[in-house]
């Protein structure tokens, strides 16, 4: 179910590109979200629920996660909780990518721990932005 491969064409050698784990259970969030990362030239790493997340981020111990948190096994806040409870994962930043945009969600979300929100739909260029602040 987890996926990880190199995006970009830079001569850097994978160890030294930052690491972006993105957690969607939806397909097409997961593309959308790896065509923005590939214009960073990051390596990804894929999770589909929220367990998968919690095994990749321990594992691979990446330089940002992006986490919807709408998932079919457990909600972001709770991903989250367990991520921030993990001392080997807890200093990880996380933008938290999602549908549900009123105030008090987002309120909620930020409050729980993530450094920044994102709504979907998402406008590209301004993700990236928000992703290159975090990754350069």
């Amino acid at each position: 179910m987890d996926k990880e491969f190199a995006l970009g064409s830079s001569t850097q050698s994978a160890d030294q590109q930052p690491l972006v784990l993105v957690v969607d259970d939806n397909e097409d969030n997961l593309l959308l979200l790896a065509f923005v990362v590939e214009q960073l030239d990051c390596r990804i790493v894929t999770a589909l629920d929220g367990k998968t997340a919690l095994d990749l981020a321990q594992d691979y111990h990446p330089s940002l996660i992006l986490l919807d948190m709408m998932l079919p096994d457990m909600d972001g806040i709770e991903v989250l909780s367990h991520l921030k409870q993990n001392p080997i994962t807890k200093t990880i930043p996380v933008i938290a990518v999602t549908a549900m945009a009123r105030e008090q969600d987002r309120d909620r979300i930020l409050l729980a721990g993530c450094n920044e929100y994102v709504s979907k739909p998402y406008a590209v260029d301004e993700l990236e932005m928000l992703l290159r602040s975090y990754l350069d």
